[in-house]
């Protein structure tokens, strides 16, 4: 994210997807202050990316970076070592199990497809044989 990805007066952010993907989404109040605490507190840089790395290199973060710290928290909380790319599946499970749709849930990870989002919104098998009717003519 750029520091021209965020519209102050239009209240909107541009959510940069893979290739030529790019959408203006709303900027919530309460995640517009806590950017605005967090620019207050970064490092002057040239560098137009919002988020920075605070050690050195000093420069943008970066998907590798970032799992690198998803995974210095797992160890910190005594957690299964996990990278970044699981937290999209965390959540896409914990919508399904709170009752969204694949469709909801696919626009909150920005798929384009309802099948990539079934392989991220892992199903609890143990619900569904709750849920299921028997086979018509099988013993029970």
């Amino acid at each position: 994210m750029q520091l021209e990805d965020l519209d102050w007066r239009g209240g909107e952010l541009l959510v940069r997807g893979k290739g030529e993907r790019h959408e203006w989404l709303p900027l919530p109040v309460n995640v517009g202050e806590a950017l605005v605490s967090y620019l207050r507190l970064r490092p002057r840089r040239e560098c137009r990316a919002v988020f920075l790395c605070v050690r050195a290199p000093l420069g943008p973060l970066n998907s590798s970076v970032v799992s690198q710290i998803v995974r210095a928290a797992c160890t910190r909380a005594g957690l299964e070592r996990v990278g970044a790319h699981r937290l999209r599946h965390t959540a896409a499970t914990g919508m399904l199990r709170a009752g969204a749709s694949l469709e909801e849930i696919g626009q909150v990870l920005r798929h384009r497809r309802v099948l990539t989002t079934a392989i991220y919104a892992k199903v609890d098998r143990d619900a569904l044989r709750q849920l299921a009717r028997p086979w018509p003519g099988a013993r029970s």
